[in-house]
């Protein structure tokens, strides 16, 4: 039997990314004089390039159903207009080809936003493509619609377990055994989930009054976030409406009315409901922002971290549970699962960013950090030796370099890159210098030069002797230098 094919996220070029991100701010562009028709294409092409990008189809998304009156129907007749789409998609499935599939998915959904059954094979070719993010909002999307659907609520029920939003699957659980009572998976998931709600719960201040929802659940009540005008959805309520540090909203909130189309005064408010952990506020206002301004670039990246903020969060309560609590196979899974989930996500934030500026060297640096931690190891390497000349950045980045050639088992292009970075660090330095000699010792104690691998040792133990397992280790090297 033929091997089925695979088809995995095709690594971009900077010249794909620039091409998407100019047709982007293009689409834009036309977008603010009304121009649906023109706009429409440029941003599936987008997505065509870039098909991990949120910010891509979000936009092309929200156009569609501005497009369309937000009539719930799309185009008249769309039924009959998609039939050949939907075959198309039905083959790609067959075929597992799942960027043919979102391909296709897109084109059905520039008819008709609301298609639910469009959504859920495209979440499918997400999940395929290892773009759970992509999946979990497009599965939301189909919940704007039907709020009630099980096959939804039951995929997205099992994302949402996978990434340990637990009480947001035992919700949807509920749901889908509401649907069908007789359901024996969605009985013992609400069940069982439920003890392992606990681990998910907390945030900053809340890790013992329980959790708040992840910026991919703000449509379980069938809510459209975003979608409130009203400028007092803005006004904090409560006693956060008394916090002195909030005293400026007013004021913020006058800016905004006074000049709509300037993205400045959301962006202002916004980050003051960041700063005092108002992240629901924040998050109404940016989208207020995003309508007002015709999605200005600046209010787009700033939502985009602001969505990394929960998982930060939920991070740091998972390690605050493990020092507290020892290591917990659980809970070390989870910790792993949020740190992958934040680096794929700020390596997003920082890759618009450098497309958006190519002079911003700091964007350009953090986004080839993120690639390091993603595995994307020779687009990272491209990018650092790119900015190997900036003096900036030039000691971290040979040292990151050092990083990336020790992983593809290079000892002599890492070493070269360790050795020059020595040469370059300074008096506060000292942790990295410290890290650098550990890695040299032990690279050329693996490369068989004992002699060179016991004099770097010496000189870090001289300098911390308790430095991870370096003593340990020359008394290892120490003895075979001894023996032979």
């Amino acid at each position: 039997m033929a091997e089925k094919p695979t088809v995995t996220l095709p690594l971009l070029t900077p010249e794909q990314r620039r091409a998407a991100a100019g047709q982007y701010e293009r689409a834009n562009q036309v977008l603010s004089k009304g121009d649906f028709d023109y706009a429409l294409p440029l941003l599936l092409n987008c997505c065509v390039l870039d098909p991990g990008n949120p910010v891509y189809r979000q936009v092309l998304r929200q156009a569609a159903k501005n497009k369309y009156h937000n009539n719930q129907r799309g185009q008249k007749l769309s039924f009959f207009t998609n039939l050949n789409q939907k075959l198309r998609l039905r083959k790609a499935q067959m075929a597992r080809n799942w960027l043919k599939m979102l391909e296709h998915g897109e084109h059905i959904l520039l008819r008709n936003p609301w298609d639910v059954s469009t959504h859920l094979a495209m979440a499918e070719a997400f999940q395929e493509l290892d773009l759970d993010d992509l999946a979990i909002w497009t599965l939301e999307q189909a919940r704007q619609v039907n709020a009630e659907h099980a096959q939804v609520n039951r995929f997205l029920a099992r994302l949402y377990e996978k990434r340990g939003n637990f009480n947001q699957a035992i919700a949807l659980w509920q749901l889908v055994r509401k649907a069908d009572p007789g359901d024996t998976e969605a009985h013992n998931k609400a069940k069982d989930l439920a003890a392992s709600a606990t681990i998910a719960k907390g945030r900053y201040q809340q890790v013992l009054k329980g959790d708040a929802p992840t910026p991919m659940v703000q449509h379980l009540t069938g809510q459209d976030f975003g979608t409130d005008s009203a400028p007092d959805m803005m006004l904090p309520e409560g006693d956060a409406a008394t916090d002195d540090r909030l005293r400026e909203v007013p004021n913020l909130l006058t800016k905004i009315q006074t000049n709509p189309g300037n993205p400045l005064g959301y962006m202002q408010l916004a980050q003051l409901y960041r700063r005092v952990e108002l992240y629901d506020k924040a998050r109404e206002v940016l989208n207020e922002g995003l309508k007002a301004t015709n999605n200005h670039f600046d209010l787009a990246l700033e939502l985009v971290d602001l969505d990394i903020e929960p998982f930060r969060r939920d991070l740091a309560v998972a390690e605050e549970k493990l020092r507290h609590e020892g290591e917990q196979p659980e809970l070390q899974k989870i910790r792993q699962r949020l740190l992958k989930e934040i680096s794929a996500r700020e390596l997003d934030y920082y890759r618009q960013r450098a497309d958006r500026f190519p002079t911003d060297t700091a964007a350009r640096f953090e986004m080839s950090l993120r690639l390091m931690k993603v595995g994307q190891i020779d687009e990272a390497i491209k990018e650092l030796q790119g900015l190997r000349a900036d003096p900036r950045h030039q000691t971290k980045v040979l040292v990151y370099l050092g990083f990336c050639f020790r992983s593809r088992n290079n000892w002599r292009l890492a070493q070269r890159n360790f050795e020059e970075a020595l040469q370059h660090l300074g008096p506060s330095d000292e942790n990295l210098r410290k890290e650098v000699l550990y890695q040299l010792a032990q690279g050329y104690a693996e490369s068989g030069d004992m002699t060179r691998a016991v004099d770097l040792g010496c000189e870090l133990a001289n300098l911390d002797f308790g430095y991870k397992n370096i003593s340990q280790l020359l008394d290892q090297w120490q003895a075979k230098t001894q023996k032979a």
